[in-house]
């Protein structure tokens, strides 16, 4: 349906008229995108433009403005209208009334207004006061009345901007830096800001208003595509909302990839995050610009006094061959042929990341049109220059992003471009796929002094989740496609070997440390003969550490960190040589623990202890911060049925979150004399409260005393409290998931839970366990982010594993029910 058509259907300037016709174009299904963002403006000038000649059929000295994004023709189901009633100030009352016949229909539709009354004196003077102002008045568009008017202020407020841009354009990007802080990265956010978060709508429109400036430009390629795809998606959140938001919540991204035709969230949050990094990199580029001209200004009249008027001559200081650095960005030199020297991207690369200097996007632009590919495998110098690029830092980052806006980084490494801006659907990752490798290639490079090989360390930093890409184990998938990259990239076979089995196997380290009983010889050899060599292991040891620091704070700490060591010290013994075919002795207790082992036999009943407990201070100049590990909860309590489910239950009824536990038998010192075999169970878990502050030990044990006993229902202590607190709308967590861990252990079977973390899952997870009348011989309990994952090796009654059949029964048993 044409503009005209919608008028002949409605054939009326009156509310009603619009609201049919407005509803029609938002409901059909043939237009979508640019085409129905005009064609609801044009639908929208026709009505306001009718509702002014009926107002005012002669009025001189008076006109209708449509400003920001209604000026711009961009608007989305439920935007507001920004509207601006100018006038000359011949009349203020037939001007106060002519407002009034305007903003009330509009009103009574229920449409959002954003709306001023305004000499042309007054709006210049408002805009020059309030910065949003006057970038709304940039996108100024006449609609009804008085043209010249209109014309006459849109003339006054451009000439201001360009005259006053050397003060506005250093505020403007203070309050995008502003911005972006309070509302963070748009391409790596689960939940993103469309409008409001880096690299968003407002960016866009930032960047428009710097152009408009005539002090610098931002680069155009991708830009208006970018912007376009945001506000399709800004469109099909209004449309399914039915809310004026901006925020893509979880809840409502499958439908929204629905509305705009996607297969699933994951590829519209892909798209998105596209769009948002195109718009921030052209930020960068424009931002750089801007402040590189604003700090030459004030020089240039006494250099060109100095040269006799001429030119001022930028000095060029060679890099590498065919690179040099010029007004503070990495160029290309006046001799470089990229047709002829394929290495030439990565050599520009490395050396503008070991200056720590921005890649000019001019450079990276021509060598993308020009240069040609690298033969395979690469040359040395091609695979020498990569390693550099990898192991300088933190500038690795901005340069990589420039070879990114280009298309470089596909050209070079095709398997890039499936984890490209791929999201990852996890609170303890921080990142997209891709700016993950990245982020740890950068944390690696901080661990080379370590390593023997450092090339391969930051190789296997870049390629360690490629397989995220592809279906099915992503390290399984990494390990195949790690072999083919690292051949290309010209490794021998026996460097090629190891690579893949550091892709295979980068979370091995940090799982086994975590989740498995590295007294139990299985645990140790099961991990020695996965790595093979003790160059390999340290290696490991080293990706391990960058890949955990690079996901987020909850997936390290000096706490896993000690427990990889402590693996890794283990499993370099047996490959050593050191064959430890019994079970070694338990590591002796604290004399607290002893302490209280021997209080609690005494007393018959729990003895506990409370014990702030943080993370040791880093080093002075290490970048990372002391990490608190809430407190420290010492448990001792003679071996009875219920101890882990009473516990649990307990800390729940507290509110205590256990970030880390472990359990253990002790036996007593011999010089207690003791009727039975003097076995203590010893708890030692790390637990800080939800909010408030922690209770007292004393509260603690006697809550803990009631429950061995019986006398505290915690089941329905737990059920009335969540019955009294209504369930929060958010994204649906993925069912838990219980598993057998083959070979884990020769002297246990080892349950795995994978599962949503909530108040009282140990409980339930406990409760379960005691059910099936099986012994917990020991545990391993860790919380990432929003998930658990927990380890129990348990027993038969007489203390050996399971058969087969009765742990899968378990462990069914157990999903079940944490399902319900």
């Amino acid at each position: 349906m044409t503009r005209t058509d919608d008028r002949k259907e409605t054939d009326d300037t009156g509310p009603s008229g619009y609201a049919a016709a407005r509803l029609h174009l938002l409901t059909e299904g043939a237009r979508s995108g640019p085409p129905r963002r005009t064609a609801l403006a044009e639908l929208t000038d026709d009505w306001l433009t009718g509702l002014f000649a009926a107002a005012a059929p002669a009025a001189k000295g008076v006109s209708l403005v449509a400003v920001g994004g209604y000026g711009r023709g961009e608007l989305s189901p439920r935007s507001d209208l920004d509207l601006l009633l100018l006038h000359d100030g011949s009349d203020p009352a037939a001007v106060a009334a002519l407002a009034d016949r305007l903003w009330y229909p509009v009103w009574d539709l229920g449409i959002s207004l954003d709306h001023s009354v305004r000499t042309p004196a007054e709006a210049r003077k408002t805009a020059g006061e309030d910065l949003k102002v006057q970038l709304g008045l940039l996108d100024a568009r006449h609609l009804a009345g008085d043209l010249g008017l209109t014309a006459g202020l849109r003339t006054a407020i451009l000439a201001d901007w360009r005259n006053q841009a050397p003060k506005r354009l250093p505020e403007l990007q203070e309050l995008c830096a502003e911005r972006a802080e309070r509302h963070g990265e748009l391409r790596f956010l689960l939940e993103p800001d469309l409008k409001e978060a880096r690299g968003g709508l407002r960016d866009a429109t930032a960047l428009r208003a710097v152009a408009a400036s005539w002090l610098a430009d931002a680069p155009r390629e991708g830009l208006a595509d970018a912007r376009r795809r945001l506000l399709d998606a800004r469109d099909a959140l209004h449309l399914v909302t039915g809310r004026a938001t901006d925020r893509l919540a979880l809840q409502e991204q499958d439908q929204v990839a629905a509305e705009l035709g996607l297969l699933d969230a994951d590829t519209l949050l892909r798209q998105v995050y596209e769009a948002a990094r195109v718009i921030s990199y052209a930020g960068d580029v424009t931002w750089r610009e801007v402040n590189r001209v604003l700090r030459a200004r004030p020089v240039r009249p006494r250099l060109r006094a100095m040269l006799g008027g001429g030119k001022p001559v930028a000095e060029r200081s060679p890099l590498a061959e065919g690179v040099v650095e010029q007004d503070g960005e990495v160029v290309l030199a006046r001799t470089a042929r990229p047709e002829r020297d394929p290495v030439l991207p990565l050599r520009a690369a490395a050396a503008a990341a070991q200056a720590a200097l921005p890649l000019s996007p001019h450079a990276v632009r021509r060598m993308a049109a020009t240069a040609r590919p690298l033969p395979t495998p690469w040359p040395a110098e091609a695979r020498e220059q990569l390693i550099t690029l990898l192991g300088s830092g933190r500038p690795t980052v901005d340069v990589w992003e420039a070879l990114e806006a280009e298309g470089l980084i596909s050209r070079l490494l095709p398997d890039w471009e499936r984890v490209r801006c791929r999201p990852q659907r996890n609170a303890v990752h921080l990142w997209t796929v891709d700016r993950h490798l990245i982020e740890t290639a950068v944390r690696a490079s901080a661990l080379t002094r370590r390593v023997s090989r450092p090339d391969l360390l930051l190789v296997a930093a870049l390629l360690h989740d490629i397989g995220k890409g592809w279906p099915g184990d992503h390290s399984v998938a990494g390990e195949i496609i790690a072999k083919d990259v690292a051949a290309r990239l010209g490794f021998d076979r026996a460097d090629v070997a190891v690579l893949s089995t550091l892709v295979r196997h980068h979370l091995l380290l940090v799982e086994t440390a975590t989740r498995r009983d590295l007294d139990d010889p299985a645990t140790v050899r099961a991990v020695a003969d996965a790595v093979g060599s003790e160059s390999t292991l340290e290696l490991l040891h080293a990706l391990t550490e960058a890949d955990a620091l690079a996901t987020g704070p909850a997936a390290w700490s000096t706490w896993r960190g000690s427990l990889v060591t402590d693996l890794v010290r283990r499993v370099c013994a047996v490959i050593a040589g050191e064959h430890p075919d019994t079970e070694p002795e338990p590591a002796a207790p604290t004399a607290e623990q002893e302490r209280l082992a021997i209080e609690a036999h005494r007393t018959g009943g729990p003895v506990l202890a409370l014990r702030a407990q943080s993370e040791p201070a880093p080093p002075e100049d290490s970048p990372e911060a002391s990490e608190p590990l809430g407190v420290e909860l010492v448990i001792a309590v003679p071996d009875q049925p219920g101890v882990l489910p009473a516990l649990a239950g307990v800390l729940a009824l507290h509110r205590l979150t256990v970030r880390t536990g472990g359990l253990r038998t002790l036996r007593l010192p011999d010089a207690v004399e003791a009727s039975d075999d003097g076995t203590v169970l010893l708890l030692d878990w790390r637990v800080a409260a939800e909010y408030g502050s922690l209770p007292q030990a004393t509260r603690l044990r006697a809550d803990l005393v009631r429950a061995l006993d019986g006398s505290l229902d915690i089941s329905s202590r737990l059920a009335e409290r969540d019955a009294a607190y209504p369930r929060r709308r958010g994204r649906a967590a993925p069912p838990p998931r219980v598993t057998v861990a083959p070979a884990a252990s020769r002297h246990a079977t080892v349950i795995e839970v994978r599962a949503q973390d909530a108040p009282g899952l140990l409980f339930r997870i406990g409760t379960a366990l005691e059910k099936a009348a099986v012994g917990v011989r020991s545990m391993h309990v860790s919380t990432l982010g929003a998930n658990a994952v927990d380890a129990f090796y348990v027993t038969t009654g007489t203390g050996a594993p399971l058969p087969g059949e009765d742990a899968a029964s378990v462990a069914r048993m157990l999903e079940e029910t944490l399902r319900e």
